[in-house]
């Protein structure tokens, strides 16, 4: 399924290109076919992704975190009715359900993966937000133990307000900072989180192009499914990239 799918945002991509390179139209329509080609035989793949889904959400409903509970379980369910729609469209394409609606079902199928994304985000968020507390305290506790001072700019407390002596812009910019590389650490650390956070934020220029919501071209389109498929090879490749639950 990722291959198929990496193929197809390729055949996006390489589309893109060759109209901008002045290709002939030949060409240009071989290569719109084998992505529409592409792009169903996806479809016909996913007619069972629905139930996963569902059993996916059921599964979430008893985490302990009620943050993860909440964004995983919303998560699954959009995913579910995403898949439901994306079967319906199937059926249009594939001739058995001529009188369906495309444009309709896939506008409604991308509203779903649309706010599944959100979701994926708001976890990532919430999980870096959480890693990030948990470094900055067990930075705090080094610091105090060894009673030294700010190690390579990664403790963010103990910082005066603008009043103090040094405060304004200048010590708004060191906090900033202080985040920045406390961010950059924790992802450093955990690299299953940060396939997630680029895999989401990739996947999130599809459905705001789809939508018209954000109008980012063929060529964005197609380079940030390619960037989110071959990721999703390297979660199967490597299970241990997988961000759990």
């Amino acid at each position: 399924m990722g291959k198929l799918r990496a193929a197809q945002y390729a055949c996006s991509l390489l589309g893109h290109a060759l109209q901008r390179h002045g290709a002939s139209p030949e060409l240009q329509k071989q290569i719109r076919q084998l992505e529409g080609h592409l792009s169903l035989g996806r479809k016909l793949l996913r007619l069972g992704n629905s139930a996963d889904a569902l059993e996916s959400a059921k599964r979430a409903v008893h985490l302990s975190d009620v943050v993860l509970r909440f964004c995983i379980t919303v998560s699954h369910l959009n995913r579910a009715l995403y898949f439901a729609c994306d079967n319906v469209l199937w059926a249009g394409k594939s001739g058995l359900a001529p009188r369906v609606d495309q444009e309709k079902w896939a506008q409604r199928s991308f509203r779903y993966y649309l706010f599944s994304l959100i979701m994926n985000l708001s976890r990532d968020a919430y999980e870096i937000r959480l890693l990030m507390e948990q470094e900055s305290s067990a930075c705090s506790r080094r610091l105090k133990g060894s009673g030294g001072g700010v190690p390579g700019g990664i403790e963010t407390g103990g910082l005066g307000g603008p009043g103090t002596p040094g405060g304004g812009l200048p010590q708004l910019a060191l906090k900033l900072r202080l985040r920045v590389l406390l961010l950059a650490r924790v992802l450093r650390g955990h690299p299953p989180l940060l396939l997630d956070v680029v895999r989401n934020a990739c996947d999130l220029f599809i459905p705001l192009d789809k939508l018209g919501l954000w109008r980012c071209g063929p060529g964005i389109v197609g380079l940030c499914g390619l960037v989110s498929s071959i990721l999703s090879i390297l979660t199967l490749i490597c299970p241990w990239l997988r961000l759990k639950p």
